[in-house]
């Protein structure tokens, strides 16, 4: 006599259960923020403007060496409504001034998947999954980033804008 193979509903249910737990290992793995560092920041660092009228950015972001009073750029040389790129201590970072004699900087690395933002007038865009944020405080506009950009102190010394609050 030939046996034949049967599938019972407590097998079919269970290989399902299998597969599907399997599937979703395989797309968390892909999911937004899953390679974030975790050590970097809060996401509660002030983002905002200075309130003084010359700076966003607020304080120092977590390990950030910055060397207070650098030289980042003259005022002439980024546009009112506009952002740019820039390198401080080394590092990429963006410039914007939203409104005259108001600027702020930001690091240009995406907190999404570490991809460098760049500067698309009032806006930062990451190129590689689209994230948009605010040039003026480094805000999520559009994700999947979920974390603003992180702020860099910086401030005008006349017509320079220099580094530190």
């Amino acid at each position: 006599m030939t046996e034949r193979a049967e599938f019972t509903r407590r097998g079919l249910l269970t290989v399902g259960g299998l597969g599907a737990t399997g599937a979703a290992l395989v797309l968390a793995g892909c999911a937004p923020g899953s390679n974030a560092p975790s050590a970097t920041s809060s996401g509660d660092a002030d983002s905002g403007s200075g309130g003084d009228g010359t700076g966003g950015g607020g304080a120092e972001a977590p390990g950030t060496d910055v060397a207070a009073g650098s030289e980042v750029a003259a005022l002439a040389d980024v546009p009112v409504g506009e952002s740019i790129s820039v390198t401080i201590d080394g590092a990429d970072a963006l410039l914007a001034q939203p409104s005259a004699g108001v600027v702020a900087a930001f690091s240009a690395i995406c907190t999404h998947q570490q991809c460098k933002v760049a500067p698309a007038g009032a806006e930062l865009h990451c190129p590689c999954h689209g994230s948009r944020f605010d040039a003026a405080t480094g805000e999520v506009l559009n994700g999947p980033a979920l974390q603003p950009l992180t702020p860099i102190a910086v401030h005008l010394d006349g017509d320079r804008i220099v580094t530190g609050s």
